[in-house]
């Protein structure tokens, strides 16, 4: 692998104003010395815009961060961006998020997943970076009946669009790497939460529901398990990669390898649905949110699997662990009193301001 200093480097996130975008951006900034951040957001309404404003407003009063609002799928634009900014890394988060969502909106995902990674790649073909970073998930595992989840695992039974658009940035990474020698990386995320997340993952819509004292639904009547991992860890995760690229190689037959790499980045610790409601409950109490004689029985209904979900993810992170001795480490619980906190303070507490 070759090492990569990021001080005084051109970084572009992609996602910017998003979850795991803006936490990244956040930490580049702090531990970084003169880094250049280009991030390109389209800002979209898919869920609370007022979100992804916040998110930005804490990056824009930054020196070194410029913003580019617009579509992943406008190729112009994204060429506009290569030519004027000459990134040295690219961190491709911007992407057409949620599973369900694909069911019933598959045009997005192609635009956004497909045709905006293609761009991205076009430019880091015509403007070489040292290194391109780029969000997967675990969703690409479909049905695999192997756990924990390993990267040699074969995936070619996705169950949703999303998951498709997923495993297709994998192939359409690996050909870039091949063809034009461009170092990437592609990380597999499992279930990411923490605070300022996305409003259409379970922890947050459960609180929202609860909040106002409507049901939640528990699919597979709870018999499900999530490989919970926190935003931070992720990001950790990411800084780290992005400083270590691959490099080509020969293999055994005497044949080139591309500087191709995957990896998940998940806790390794698969959490029962059940036992994650129980406490999101129990840190909603202790955060005064919700009374103590919340009647959450009366508010949760076990339903059978939706389309599109899985009963189980789990993340073999030992790849991570061997080529960057790092494994995420935040207990569900910790994670969710954050994520509480941070509910209260901006949704509640802004309120009475």
């Amino acid at each position: 692998m070759k090492n990569i200093n990021l001080e005084n480097k051109n970084i572009l996130i992609t996602g910017v104003a998003g979850f795991i975008g803006s936490f990244l951006a956040k930490e580049l900034f702090t531990r970084t010395e003169n880094v250049k951040i280009i991030g390109l957001d389209n800002m979209n309404d898919y869920y609370d815009v007022r979100l992804k404003e916040s998110r930005l407003e804490e990056l824009l009063g930054c020196e070194k961060f410029v913003f580019v609002k617009g579509d992943l799928a406008d190729k112009n634009l994204i060429h506009s961006v290569f030519e004027q900014y000459r990134p040295n890394i690219v961190v491709n988060l911007g992407a057409q998020a949620g599973v369900r969502y694909s069911i019933s909106n598959p045009d997005v995902y192609i635009e956004g997943n497909l045709i905006g990674f293609y761009n991205i790649l076009e430019g880091c073909r015509h403007y070489p970076v040292e290194h391109l970073v780029y969000a997967s998930s675990s969703s690409v595992y479909g049905s695999n009946k192997h756990v924990p989840y390993s990267t040699n695992d074969k995936v070619d039974t996705p169950v949703s669009l999303y998951a498709a658009t997923k495993k297709s940035n994998e192939l359409m990474a690996h050909a870039y790497s091949k063809l034009y020698n461009i170092p990437s990386t592609g990380l597999r995320f499992f279930t990411v939460y923490g605070p300022a997340g996305r409003p259409d993952m379970a922890y947050f819509d459960f609180t929202n529901k609860l909040l106002n004292g409507k049901t939640i639904q528990i699919f597979n009547y709870g018999n499900c398990q999530r490989d919970f991992t926190y935003v931070e860890d992720i990001v950790e995760g990411i800084v780290l990669v992005m400083q270590k690229a691959p490099e080509k190689h020969t293999g055994e037959d005497g044949l080139p390898i591309p500087p191709y790499a995957l990896y998940n980045i998940g806790n390794n610790h698969p959490e029962n649905l059940l036992d994650f409601v129980q406490i999101l409950q129990e840190e909603l109490i202790r955060a005064e949110i919700l009374p103590k004689d919340y009647n959450f029985e009366m508010h949760k209904k076990l339903v059978a699997m939706q389309p599109g979900d899985v009963p189980i993810t789990y993340a073999d992170t030992s790849a991570l662990e061997r080529d960057y001795g790092f494994k995420p480490s935040t207990p569900l619980r910790e994670g969710l009193r954050k994520f509480v906190e941070w509910y209260k303070e901006f949704y509640l507490n802004k309120e009475k301001e």
